[in-house]
């Protein structure tokens, strides 16, 4: 008797199992409905009274008028919402065409003066390389040089041209490997391993250098005299 009693407790009714599991769904459902309810309920009076057709009491009548203007209030501000998100789209636009035409407008600067160079290395491929001496070739390669750092100077680069003896800058300059040379001192620049550059304040490319090596018993930048104190 018990193991009988013992089975038909353990024995799983399927249709519960799926009743309990669409309880939420339904609730879900009927709280949806609700709310769609309630909405349509409330559009169908705004409507009446938009219309004038809103049956109250004369004592509800200040109610139905305050209703109405927040109605007018609402439709006011979605108007100007619209409004402004038109303006904004249209700003934006402007915005990016403008950066646009300025972006190519920059462009076409650089490149009208370029153009000029070009021109020289054109002339200069045109000379006669059995009647043209190495020094003249020199020369002609100076020249379209100091054409071109004309032509930069223009848009505000500057060379950062370090020399021999300068202190260390590293916000301009781009230690490449220590060397020693006599005469320099330690965290002092010890021989000029390229031309860096910059626009503006900005540095575009750093001057490459060697640097002194600070020795055990000198700090960069320390003189003999502090040293040997």
């Amino acid at each position: 008797m018990n193991d009988t009693h013992d089975q038909a407790d353990e024995t799983i009714n399927p249709e519960a199992v799926d009743s309990g599991a669409d309880a939420p769904n339904e609730a879900a459902e009927q709280e949806q409905a609700q709310r769609e309810e309630h909405a349509a309920r409330m559009e169908s009076i705004r409507q009446l009274a938009q219309a004038g057709e809103l049956e109250v009491l004369p004592e509800q009548a200040e109610i139905v008028e305050a209703l109405l203007d927040t109605i007018n209030q609402r439709d006011e501000l979605q108007e100007k919402l619209l409004r402004a998100v038109a303006d904004h789209q249209n700003f934006q636009r402007r915005a990016s065409g403008n950066e646009r035409e300025a972006r190519t407008g920059a462009t076409q600067g650089v490149v009208q003066s370029l153009i000029p160079l070009l021109d020289t290395f054109e002339m200069a491929l045109l000379q006669d390389a059995q009647k043209v001496s190495a020094q003249q070739v020199i020369d002609g390669v100076k020249m379209i040089r100091d054409e071109f750092l004309r032509m930069l100077s223009g848009y505000g680069v500057t060379s950062i041209d370090p020399k021999v003896g300068d202190e260390f800058n590293p916000m301009e300059h781009s230690a490449m490997m220590q060397q020693a040379a006599e005469g320099i001192e330690p965290g002092h620049i010890s021989q000029n391993m390229g031309i860096g550059y910059k626009l503006g304040d900005r540095v575009v490319r750093p001057a490459k250098v060697a640097v002194v090596p600070a020795t055990e018993d000198r700090q960069p930048g320390e003189t003999n005299e502090e040293a040997e104190d």
